[in-house]
């Protein structure tokens, strides 16, 4: 990934890999040269791995702005394009009422009310240790 976080003093946002799924945790305003390193730095680590989901957490994140929705679809796309599947977890009501009234409905996107819903939607409970062969359903 890339580090180079230097423009307008952003912090870097940490991409975790829990087995095949990516856990993005969102806090506070994201800046919008963050929100764009965010961007590539998701859909390099995708196209450089065996990455099947990414997990954006966006509980600690009070308000969303059209600039930030878009990236969030941007990632969405980007993500299903490299066979990746895409989920939101923690949205709070504010946050969803502000997107519909945006216009923003986020197509591609899945959400979930917690992150441990929203591994449980990628197949992945207990996504810390990375599974072994897949195993069909009795």
């Amino acid at each position: 990934m890339n580090n180079d976080f230097s423009r307008a003093g952003a912090a870097p946002v940490p991409v975790l890999r829990l087995g095949d799924i990516l856990l993005v945790t969102l806090q506070g305003d994201l800046h919008d040269g963050t929100a764009e390193q965010l961007q590539q730095d998701i859909v390099e680590t995708i196209a450089h791995s065996r990455v099947t989901g990414v997990v954006i957490d966006i509980s600690g994140v009070e308000i969303v702005d059209s600039f930030l929705g878009r990236v969030l679809a941007e990632i969405g796309a980007n993500a299903r394009l490299l066979a990746a599947q895409t989920v939101v977890s923690g949205m709070r009501p504010a946050v969803a009422i502000t997107l519909v009234e945006l216009g923003l409905t986020l197509p591609g996107l899945r959400t979930a009310l917690s992150t441990e819903a929203a591994l449980e939607l990628l197949g992945q409970a207990g996504a810390s240790v990375p599974r072994g062969p897949r195993r069909e359903p009795r």
